[in-house]
């Protein structure tokens, strides 16, 4: 498993990645509406939002009804377009809000939150001073295994000249 920054650096990630997606969702399937206060301008591509989707569903119903059955799927689209949508953004509001908690969560068990820089200098230079120790203890146990590598081939030296 990753470290608690790289964890987190993924779900900053996927919060962009989420961001994103549902704003392009809200830009591409919400309805034209008029601001306050301000002239009304509509694109003319997206004026016919609501005409074009109330058709699309009596075309829908008319084809499955013709067909003799109604699909569990197209007929809950095609009932109300504006119903789905609005599901789908509290769906979208949701994951949103559990990945920032995530991320709030991973926050929090990061190691240092909680304690003053002089005690963080501190804990740095004490884990410095076992470091040293360590090392010291490393190049002992390497010097010690090229001794004992040298009494090894000594040995089968001595072996082979028998």
């Amino acid at each position: 498993m990753a470290d608690r920054l790289t964890q987190l650096q993924l779900c900053l990630d996927q919060l962009a990645t989420q961001m994103y997606a549902t704003l392009h969702y809200t830009s591409d399937r919400a309805a034209p509406t008029r601001i306050p206060d301000l002239p009304y301008q509509v694109d003319p591509a997206r004026s016919s939002f609501l005409e074009t989707s109330q058709q699309q569903s009596q075309s829908q119903s008319t084809q499955t009804t013709a067909q003799g059955s109604n699909p569990p799927q197209a007929q809950t689209q095609s009932q109300d377009p504006e119903a789905q949508f609005t599901a789908d953004l509290h769906e979208l509001s949701r994951d949103l809000i559990l990945k920032e908690q995530q991320i709030e969560v991973l926050i929090d068990t990061l190691p240092g939150i909680g304690t003053s820089e002089r005690e963080q200098r501190q804990r740095m230079r004490e884990l410095e001073r076992q470091l040293r120790e360590i090392e010291v203890q490393r190049k002992k146990a390497v010097a010690e295994k090229e001794e004992l590598l040298e009494q090894v081939a000594a040995a089968i030296v001595g072996v082979k000249g028998v």
